[in-house]
């Protein structure tokens, strides 16, 4: 008798379309690497894997923690006395919200998706800036909602196009993400634009959802919460201790939901689903509060050597022929655009640079661009000389590229 092999169990429907683009550059890395080539990851935001280390005080507070015995589940929504500061560096900064609408979450990215859940339902839709952050459209992906794209403008320094946002509205439409600072471009918002889109969304009672985790990591000073603007706007705020604080392996991060009564209920049901996976890690929480309570003079040197490799990036891109350069005015990451040759696309240039000089960046269109636009991110944590040598390999790189058509 012949016994065939068991048939492939099928995945989820859920996950068709679903996309990561910041990771999935990677398995063409290892391709690369597997061949004996020599990868150097441009293509995610970690200044520790670029040499930049956690405060000691925050080591500390965790080994404290862990030696003291916090290392039970915490209440869901995470230890008091945290969310008290975190509370605390809201108020601070002109935005007062009470503890108990403050969760402590693993990541931003879990806090995200948390909201998300408890916000759309299948077909409903929610607008998203382009260039974005992967995370949004995946999420949505994978809960059948939809991402519905609003043009930021490079030509002004990537600002939100506000009519265009109004115009993307429509009766499913439940949420605004704003990514200010903004990962991928490095775009901050002016002070009349975030007024505006709050106004918007305050109009149309749709849900804010501010992605805040670069705001102290502004060239200039650190933006301030958008819903200072309006406490009582519908705003839920996103941060963490992974990038300001250089910790993005430990994934301690928070929501605020703002807004008053009118995201109660959304509140609620984001307590009710982060009883469901029991807590955030309780060691990590105690980073929180050291990071919100003690010194963080570290930002003042770990920005200043964010402008520095801003300012180097700037330059060296756009006097590259066939490259341009919106200058980033916060975090580290930049957006250039290549004007290619016909019929070649972003992943074109990306995996083509990738193979000739083993630098990886991820292609713009896995931020949402259009794959004919040219755009890529970069990740410029190296420190400046190393930055130097590799934008002269990408120069030489983009001659060859263009020549070859």
């Amino acid at each position: 008798m012949v016994v065939s092999a068991p048939a492939s169990i099928p995945v989820a429907n859920r996950l068709k379309g679903f996309s990561y683009a910041i990771r999935n550059v990677v398995t063409e890395a290892k391709k690369a690497e597997a061949r004996g080539q020599r990868v150097r990851y441009l293509n995610i935001g970690d200044p520790v894997a670029f040499g930049f280390q956690t405060p000691p005080h925050l080591i500390a507070a965790v080994e404290r923690a862990i030696r003291d015995g916090a290392n039970g589940y915490t209440p869901a929504a995470g230890i008091w006395k945290v969310r008290e500061a975190v509370a605390n560096s809201y108020s601070t900064a002109g935005a007062p919200i009470e503890p108990d609408r403050i969760i402590l979450t693993s990541g931003t990215s879990e806090g995200i998706e948390l909201v998300l859940s408890v916000l759309v339902n299948p077909g409903d839709e929610v607008l998203i800036p382009v260039p974005t952050y992967p995370l949004y459209t995946a999420t949505l992906t994978k809960l059948g909602a939809r991402s519905v794209y609003y043009h930021t403008d490079p030509h002004r320094g990537w600002m939100p196009d506000l009519d265009h946002i109004e115009s993307q509205i429509g009766p499913t439409t439940r949420a605004i993400v704003v990514i200010d600072p903004n990962n991928p471009t490095g775009a901050v918002y002016s002070t009349d634009s975030r007024r505006k889109l709050v106004e918007l969304a305050d109009a149309h009672n749709l849900v804010i959802l501010a992605d805040e985790v670069y705001a102290d990591l502004c060239y200039d000073q650190p933006v301030p919460p958008i819903a200072a603007l309006n406490p009582d706007a519908p705003v839920i705020s996103f941060s963490s201790c992974s990038k300001s604080y250089l910790a993005p392996g430990w994934r301690a991060g928070w929501l605020a939901v703002n807004g008053g009564a009118r995201l109660d209920a959304v509140l609620e049901a984001a307590h009710e689903l982060a009883d469901g996976r029991l807590c955030s890690t309780g060691p990590m929480q105690y980073a929180t509060l050291a990071a919100l309570t003690a010194d963080d003079k570290h930002k003042t040197t770990f920005v200043r050597a964010l402008r520095e490799r801003a300012e180097i990036t700037t330059k060296r891109l756009n006097a590259i022929e066939g490259l341009s350069c919106v200058p980033p005015r916060a975090a580290f990451y930049a957006m250039p655009k290549v004007e290619l040759p016909p019929t070649r696309t972003d992943q074109d240039y990306v995996l083509g640079l990738l193979r000739e000089t083993g630098l990886l960046c991820v292609y713009g269109s896995g931020f949402g661009t259009d794959p004919n636009d040219g755009y890529l991110r970069i990740v410029f944590l190296s420190s400046a000389p190393e930055l130097e040598a590799i934008y002269d390999e990408i120069a030489e790189f983009t001659v060859r590229f263009r020549a070859k058509g």
